[in-house]
């Protein structure tokens, strides 16, 4: 496997890595897979209850060993959680093993991509802006630590967004086939 095999997208929930990312994966011939969805599927349990059940420790434990999993494979893109990058052993793996894309979005447009969206625990009776700052405070260094490329995603159609990266993928490689 070579590292230009997997693209892995990284950012803030509301960034749009899943839905980026499955129209990518069309794009490039890849499959396409998302990190959360993949940990429900495997656990039956969807992300809330892992984390009333397992608190943020215990899903970022499942998230590790899937995103260790998932990023051994070849020809995937992947949408990862928007917490993945908190660990170390986490960040080595995607920069080893694919292409990270990081997906940044202003704060305005992340509060509105996940205002009706139930399934985030971490903005759950909280005020969603507030904490969006507060998180990205923290996570904005991880993102341009592991990031090969950073693309703004806010604000534009998917469609935008998927032609920006396949350019830049072909400016880093020479040919976005072998660089997806």
């Amino acid at each position: 496997m070579t590292r230009v095999d997997n693209v892995f997208l990284v950012g803030p929930m509301g960034a749009g890595k899943s839905t980026i990312g499955r129209a990518l994966a069309t794009q490039l011939g890849k499959r396409f897979a998302d990190c959360d969805h993949e940990i429900e599927f495997r656990t039956g349990a969807s992300i809330p209850l892992i984390f009333e059940i397992e608190g943020e420790e215990g899903f970022r434990r499942r998230e590790s060993s899937v995103l260790d999993e998932l990023t051994r494979e070849n020809g995937l893109v992947l949408a990862t959680g928007g917490g993945v990058v908190l660990a170390e052993e986490n960040r080595q793996l995607l920069k080893a093993r694919g292409i990270v894309i990081y997906l940044q979005a202003p704060i305005e447009v992340l509060v509105k991509r996940t205002a009706h969206d139930r399934n985030r625990p971490l903005l759950a009776n909280v005020d969603r802006r507030s904490k969006l700052i507060e998180i990205m405070k923290v996570r904005e260094p991880f993102y341009r630590e592991v990031a090969d490329i950073v693309v703004s995603s806010g604000g534009r159609p998917a469609s935008a967004v998927v032609r920006d990266i396949v350019k830049q993928l072909k400016d880093l490689s020479g040919d976005a086939r072998t660089a997806g």
